[in-house]
């Protein structure tokens, strides 16, 4: 996880591969964001059979990983190509809080902050509702591998920082329609690492 010992080229981690998937398993996140909160150290026994250091203890250093809940925005779904995967449809919740708005501006006091008001216009009406459903519906049954878009809440991080890390995730676990149910139950809900 944390080689090569470098300085990373970019402050938020791209996830190059998302693990193999397991329909046995009930529906989870297969990642999640932390923040470096500090260092600290521990004293371990290092299990490592030919080393002098076996069964002995040493102090190694440690990093502290802040994890607040995530808040789930939105579902995407992919149809597997000959050319690998390909976005199918996306399906966003009704409601998107200002620190992920904040996202979508370069400047967010001169804005008029209209972003995504269209499509919460969906939820209110008959027809949006069930342009939703026709969505959902189609991604049970073409998609393959089901994403959820969820950010962080830098409100309670405690940096100075008010636009929210947006961030793709993969729903492992269960089937198709499995995981899209779970990510339309999660939607606008607070996520944490352990219920995740």
């Amino acid at each position: 996880v944390l080689l090569p010992r470098k300085r990373c080229k970019r402050h938020q981690g791209k996830i190059k591969s998302f693990p193999k998937d397991d329909a046995s398993q009930p529906c989870h996140l297969t990642a999640f964001v932390g923040f470096k909160a500090g260092m600290t150290h521990i004293v371990r026994e290092v299990d490592r059979v030919g080393s002098k250091t076996h069964k002995k203890e040493v102090v190694e250093a440690v990093t502290i990983i802040e994890t607040p809940p995530l808040v789930i925005v939105g579902i995407v779904g992919y149809v597997e190509t000959p050319r690998g995967l390909r976005q199918l449809t996306t399906v966003w919740a009704e409601h998107l809080s200002d620190e992920c708005k904040r996202r979508f501006y370069k400047n967010w006091y001169k804005s008029k902050r209209k972003a995504f008001s269209k499509a919460s216009k969906k939820w209110a009406d008959e027809d949006g509702k069930k342009s939703i459903e026709r969505d959902l519906e189609k991604m049970k049954k073409y998609c393959k591998v089901v994403r959820v878009v969820c950010h962080t809440q830098q409100k309670l991080v405690g940096l100075k920082q008010k636009r929210a890390h947006l961030m793709e995730v993969q729903v492992n676990g269960g089937s198709v329609a499995d995981k899209v149910e779970w990510a339309k139950e999660k939607l606008e809900k607070n996520v944490s690492i352990i219920s995740s």
